[in-house]
C-alpha cells in the first residue's frame, strides 16, 4: 500500500512541449506537449538522487517502489487532492448529467423517461471539467456541480496554463544571441501559486529541491507521510465490486499489443459482457535501461533507453464487469500487465471503485462490449 504522498511545486516555469511533429495549426513546439509528469519520471527521480546507493540497496528500491499519478492538490489541502473526473459524470457550469446502465445499454439520466434506452447520445457534449477533488467521488454530479457554485471548488479544469516563451540561443563565449535563428518560441507550462503535483509512492523523497525533467528546471519536493485515516489510503483499501474508474492510464494486454482491458480470465469470464466508457487511447512510453554497461556500475551508467511505445486507456475510464471482482488494485495480477517492463509499478491502471446507477445486483449477463469514444 502506498505510504506517502509526494508533492512537487515547481520553481518557476516548466516546458510542456514533447513530441515528434507539429500540426498546421500550431508551429510553436506545442503540439504533443505532456503535463504533468508521468509517475515515470517521478520513479526516476528516486534513483537520479540515490546514486551512491548499493547493488543490494538499488535491487530492493527496483522491487518495492510503486509511484502513482500525476494528480495535483492545493497547498492548504493535500489530503483531498484532484483526481481525473470519472467519464460516467458529466459536469458542465450550467448543467450537470449522468451515464446509466439501462436494458444493458449506455444511457444519459435526462434522456431516460422510459424503460427503454435513449436514441440520442451526449457525442456533442462534453463535460467543462476534468479533475474532481478527492471528497467528492461519490456524490451524485448533480450535488457535484452546486457546491461548485456555492462553496469550494469541487470541480475543476486544470491548474496550470500554457504561456509562450521566447527562448534564447547565446554564443559559446558570450552572452549575445547568435546571428542566424538565435530566437524560438517554446510553450512553458506556468502553475498557480497555491497549487502543486501531487504523487503516490511507497518510498519517501528527502525534502529540498530538485532537478526534474529537462532546462534544468527545479522543483521543491515535500513528502506526506500517510495514515490509514487518509481519504485515499481509506478508498484504495475497499475492494473493487462490479463498476470502477481509472484515475491513471491503465497499460492491459500483452507485450505486442495494446489492449482496452487486461486478456485474463482472472479479470472477467467473458470479456463480451464487459461495459467500458472510454475516450481515445493516449500514448505511454517510458525510459529504462543501462546501455552497454552492467547493471553494478550506477555511478557511471549509461542513458537509459527508450522503451517500446504502447497505447493506455486514458483515466477517467469506466469500467462495468459481468460479476464483481472482490479485488483492490493491489491485488490484481501481474499477468493482467506485459510482462516487460515496471509498468503496474508505474502506477499504471490504479482505479477506484463507482457506482453505477441502473446495475442490478446481477450486473452486466448480456450484450456486446459498449463502448463510448
Amino acid at each position: 500500500m502506498f505510504k506517502y504522498l509526494i508533492t512537487i511545486q515547481p520553481l518557476g516555469l516548466m516546458y510542456g512541449s514533447s513530441g515528434a511533429f507539429l500540426s498546421p495549426e500550431n508551429l510553436v513546439g506545442r503540439s504533443g506537449m505532456k503535463f504533468p509528469p508521468d509517475a515515470a519520471t517521478v520513479s526516476g527521480l528516486f534513483f537520479s538522487t540515490n546514486k551512491s546507493m548499493s547493488f543490494a540497496e538499488h535491487q530492493e528500491l527496483c522491487e518495492n517502489l510503486v509511484v502513482a499519478g500525476p494528480f495535483w492538490a492545493n497547498l492548504d489541502q493535500l489530503d483531498d487532492f484532484y483526481v481525473p473526473l470519472p467519464r460516467h459524470k458529466l459536469i458542465a457550469q450550467t448543467t450537470s448529467d449522468e451515464w446509466q446502465l439501462i436494458n444493458h445499454h449506455w444511457c444519459l439520466k435526462s434522456q431516460v423517461k422510459t424503460d427503454e434506452p435513449a436514441a440520442e447520445t451526449l457525442d456533442q457534449n462534453e463535460s467543462d471539467y476534468h479533475w474532481l477533488r478527492l471528497d467528492y467521488w461519490d456524490d451524485d454530479p448533480e450535488i457535484i456541480q452546486q457546491d461548485a457554485k456555492e462553496k469550494s471548488p469541487s470541480v475543476a479544469e486544470k491548474s496550470w496554463n500554457y504561456v509562450p516563451l521566447l527562448h534564447p540561443r547565446l554564443k559559446k563565449n558570450e552572452r549575445h544571441v547568435v546571428t542566424d535563428d538565435g530566437l524560438f518560441l517554446e510553450t512553458a507550462v506556468q502553475m498557480q501559486d497555491d497549487t502543486c503535483l501531487v504523487y503516490l509512492s511507497t518510498y519517501n523523497l528527502a525534502d529540498g529541491w530538485y532537478q526534474l525533467g529537462g532546462e534544468s528546471h527545479l522543483v521543491e519536493v515535500h513528502s506526506i507521510e500517510l495514515t490509514p485515516e487518509t481519504p485515499i489510503q481509506q478508498r484504495l483499501q475497499h475492494p473493487i465490486k462490479q463498476a470502477f474508474a481509472l484515475i491513471t492510464p491503465g497499460v492491459w494486454g500483452s507485450n505486442t499489443l495494446s489492449y482496452r482491458y487486461p486478456k485474463s480470465k482472472t479479470f472477467a469470464h467473458d470479456y463480451h459482457k464487459i461495459k467500458l466508457l472510454t475516450d481515445k487511447a493516449v500514448p505511454y512510453r517510458y525510459r529504462i535501461g543501462y546501455g552497454e554497461q552492467k547493471p553494478e556500475s550506477f555511478k557511471n551508467r549509461a542513458p537509459g533507453r527508450l522503451s517500446r511505445g504502447r497505447y493506455a486507456v486514458p483515466a477517467g475510464s469506466v469500467y462495468v464487469l459481468p460479476k464483481p471482482l472482490n479485488k483492490t488494485w493491489w491485488e490484481f495480477p501481474q499477468e493482467w500487465f506485459p510482462e516487460k517492463g515496471l509498468l503496474k509499478k508505474f502506477g499504471v491502471g490504479l482505479c477506484l471503485p463507482i457506482t453505477i446507477a441502473g446495475l442490478n445486483k446481477n450486473g452486466v449477463e448480456r450484450g456486446e462490449i459498449d463502448q463510448q469514444n
